[in-house]
Order: structure tokens, then sequence, then C-alpha cells
């Protein structure tokens, strides 16, 4: 059973009830938009925890770092990061949480593991590897001035102040995470190849599941990895009629297509993300519910940056 952000009140009296399984996974809205920001949107970010785990992230698009605070996350409980592609929406606030880690650290956390379609460990090596990274004059800064040493020891480092490791891997599609708990597989979807590969995410948790599509145009594939899951995070991007006659409709998917993919693929609830700031408008995103309805007769919910929704699993 899925409960938006608008059930977390009762949920939390529930739980406390014992009137809801303890096995909850929580998936925090970061970013929900495309590159063409508006008050209410920007970019893609998802972060996802189950129970007393670490926060997985999906994507650090625009101000990612900034709205995990704003949602109470630290910076340092994101444990792995996967990137659905490299496009600037989706990997632009990349060195902001790198550096933000940096900068709280006290040295004896884990390092972010890092996942995604090439350029992963290229992107990673450009912002912070020794001598060539892009931020190595700010990491020399900040592992020798005195000021900074200070600080480090303030928070309780220990010196030598260490400069920031980071496991980043690039990755096919195929099962790229797994411990005791938790698995996930990507798929490979269809967006802008060959300049960029793309990849859906499926989560496996107990018997829970939540999909992340990445920006994509229908496919088969992220239908199969969808199947039956609990939740899918997908990209609606415009209304089918204003997709139909140019290229968009062969790279992304519209308000129809999100709806036909939850349909085939059998998922309980659809959560509708990376909307232009057009389909905000009431009359639109009114419309975009009812396209979706016709062919999907789930929970929808429309991704809103900063709220949370919760499922048992």
């Amino acid at each position: 059973m899925c409960y938006t952000f608008s059930d977390i009140k009762v949920l939390q009296k529930a739980i406390h009830d014992d009137r809801v399984p303890v096995l909850m996974i929580c998936l925090q809205v970061l970013c929900s938009g495309t590159p063409t920001p508006n008050h209410l949107r920007w970019g893609s970010s998802f972060a996802l925890k189950m129970d007393d785990s670490k926060w997985f992230m999906f994507d650090c698009g625009p101000a990612a770092t900034y709205k995990l605070v704003q949602a109470g996350i630290s910076p340092l409980d994101v444990s792995d990061l996967f990137f659905t592609h490299h496009h600037s929406d989706h990997d632009s606030d990349y060195a902001c949480l790198l550096l933000s880690r940096f900068d709280m650290s006290v040295g004896n956390e884990a390092p972010l593991k890092v996942y995604g379609p090439p350029p992963t460990v290229s992107l990673t090596e450009k912002l912070i590897a020794e001598d060539h990274g892009a931020y190595w004059h700010d990491i020399v800064a900040r592992t020798n001035h005195p000021l900074s040493l200070w600080a480090y020891q303030q928070r309780g480092g220990v010196l030598p102040r260490a400069v920031p490791v980071v496991d980043s891997k690039d990755i096919s599609p195929g099962i790229v995470f797994s411990n005791d708990d938790v698995v996930i597989e990507a798929a490979r979807v269809e967006h802008v190849q060959p300049y960029l590969d793309s990849l859906a995410y499926r989560v496996n948790y107990n018997q829970g599941s939540i999909v992340f599509s990445g920006d994509t145009r229908p496919c088969q594939s992220l239908i199969d990895l969808a199947k039956d899951a609990d939740v899918l995070v997908m990209e609606c991007i415009r209304l089918h009629k204003d997709m139909k006659d140019n290229i968009t409709s062969e790279c992304e998917s519209s308000a129809q297509a999100a709806g036909e993919v939850a349909n085939s693929a059998g998922v309980k609830m659809l959560v509708l993300t990376h909307q232009s700031p057009d389909l905000d408008q009431p009359v639109k995103k009114e419309q975009v519910i009812k396209e979706v309805q016709k062919s999907y007769d789930g929970q929808i919910e429309w991704a809103v940056e900063l709220e949370q929704i919760y499922y048992e699993c």
C-alpha cells in the first residue's frame, strides 16, 4: 500500500499504534522538473530510504544538495548515487554534493558510491581528480590551510586531513547493486542515443519495488523492468497532442505514454515527474491526469518537490 505526503500524520500514528507494517520505504522528491526552471520545479533528483538504511539517491540535478538539506537529509547520509544519464538537468549538482560531503566530513565516513552509464567515471575524475580536477584547487586549500584544518578539527576530524574519495563506476544493464536487503537492476531505455546512454532502475526491497524511468520514450525494456512494481516514477513531459508531429515523441514520454507504460507493466502507483513548466498550470495539469487515466486506473501522484511518498512492503 502507498501513502502520499498528505497521509504522513495518519501514517505516523498508524505506525505508532502498530496498525501498519514496520517495513516502509520513503521516496523523497527533490527535483521533479526539466532543464527549464520555474518557481515549482527544476531538474531531476529523488532520494530513497528503506527503514533504517542510508539514503539512495537517483540523479543529482540542479540544487539537489540544497533540497536534500531542506528535506532534513544530510549529504553524508547518502550512501549511493545512481545516474540515469548525463544530461545537465540530471547531474549538474554532482560537484556540489561531493564538495558538501567533503566539507562536512570528519574523515571516517564510507566513500560515496556512484553508479551510472558513461561518462560517470570520467565526470567524477574531471571534478575532483588530483592535479587536474576542476575543484582540485579547493581540495588542496581545505586539506592544507590552517583555517580549514581548524574547522575540520572542530567538527571532530583528526589530522592529517585526507582528500575526498569517491567510488564511481560506469555500469551496463543488469544487477548493479545488491546486499542482504536490496537488489537494484538497471535496464537500457531510449532517449538520446548514441550521444548519451540512458538507464532505468528497479529497486527491490523485501516484497516492495520501485522503478525510476529516467528520461525515455515508451519502450519494452522499461515495461519489462517495471512489471508488477509497487511504484513507477515516470517521465511525463508533455500532453500527447503536443508531441505527435515532432522529434520529442522519439525521445521522451507524454502523459498518454506514461499511462500506457504503467498499465502494461501493471504497477500499483504512477508518480509523474519531469513535467515541462507549462503543465503546472491547473488546466494543463487536469488534462495530464485525464490523459493518463485513459489507459491507467491505478493511483496517480504528481511529483511535488520536497514532498514524500511512503509505501509498505
